[in-house]
């Protein structure tokens, strides 16, 4: 078994043998295109494709140093962090981050006695997950009975749900992004970054192509009342998941619960695309603070009734032992100055 270098004409297999967007060859594209170097590594037994992984290398601002970021991928063996020594070895890396799509059920080990608990976790620990397989009634019924009120609530006053991948519904998502992140004070990715996305993914489809293939696919959902777009999610279809990474609203017409009805469709979507579970990408711990900013949108998410998930966290492979202290404790002072400044 050897490790070799991904080429586009392996793009199908490469995606046939992970399991998340984050990991998906179209989403290393869209990286690439953003100036972000791409590593793509495949381990063939006879010429034949056994497992696979990507990630992206990150120069450190005024080094020349990198850092290395593998999301949602699988659970490395022995010979997969070897290989990524090597990736690190070649491109200056002082660490190599590992953020798994692993669940915390499993036994670690020998993970843990190889890596490090991460200093700085980029994604969350938990997420929500809904299963798909069930019968709308059976969703409907173990459902926070709040939360079917506000869909019957949306769905009197009138409010359509559409999936509209056009250049003019991208700029009405954006345009409520802009005003949610303004409203709840949390930074976001650019327009520049969501446009890219969009481009690459959705380039102008009315429709999106089908769920069932190996591709990562975008779809844009608009929640419309009385000619105004009112909510705009982006969800993500990958391997039978259906995801929601990105969501916006606006603060008009909130008596109308839009945002309620735009997740029950995209629910609705989800099975009728045959996909078997709803990853809600994050949410808080089993004992969330009230107090929290993200308290709101958790509990939201928690009406739909779906599983508290616990992933196995992130992990560090230190490649520069030397410089990883003091990364890790300017990391820690930066902090500190952006609290101050906040």
């Amino acid at each position: 078994m050897t490790f070799k270098d991904i080429k586009s004409q392996d793009r199908d297999v490469y995606n046939s043998v992970v399991s998340h967007p984050l990991q998906s060859y179209e989403w290393g594209e869209f990286r690439a295109a953003q100036g972000i170097k791409i590593v793509r590594k495949g381990l063939f037994e006879n010429e034949h494709l056994a497992s696979a992984f990507q990630l992206t290398i990150h120069k450190i601002p005024h080094t020349n140093f990198t850092i290395g970021y593998l999301p949602k991928g699988e659970l490395p063996s022995k010979e997969m962090l070897e290989e990524l020594r090597k990736i690190g070895r070649e491109n200056k890396c002082i660490y190599i981050q590992l953020e798994p799509n692993v669940l915390q059920d499993y036994n670690l080990p020998a993970l843990t006695s190889t890596l490090q608990p991460s200093f700085h976790p980029l994604f969350t620990k938990y997420t929500f997950i809904l299963d798909l397989t069930k019968t709308e009634e059976e969703l409907l019924k173990n459902m926070h009975h709040k939360t079917r009120y506000n869909i019957r609530v949306a769905q009197k006053h009138g409010v359509k749900i559409v999936e509209d991948n056009s250049a003019d519904a991208f700029e009405k998502y954006w345009q409520i992004m802009q005003e949610t992140t303004n409203r709840q004070k949390f930074y976001a990715h650019t327009k520049k970054y969501h446009h890219l996305q969009w481009s690459i993914f959705s380039p102008n489809k009315k429709s999106s192509k089908s769920s069932a293939s190996n591709h990562l696919n975008y779809h844009l959902f608009l929640a419309n009342y009385q000619n105004k777009t009112l909510a705009a999610w982006v969800l993500f279809t990958f391997h039978g998941t259906l995801y929601y990474p990105y969501g916006s609203s606006s603060s008009e017409n909130r008596e109308t619960m839009a945002s309620n009805l735009l997740m029950w469709e995209a629910i609705r979507f989800g099975k009728q695309q045959d996909l078997k579970k709803f990853d809600m990408w994050g949410s808080m711990g089993p004992n969330p603070d009230i107090k929290d900013p993200w308290y709101g949108f958790h509990r939201f998410k928690q009406g739909y009734g779906p599983q508290l998930t616990e992933f196995i966290g992130s992990y560090d492979l230190v490649i520069n032992p030397f410089l990883y202290p003091i990364l890790k404790a300017a990391d820690k002072l930066r902090w500190i100055y952006l609290r101050m400044r906040k």
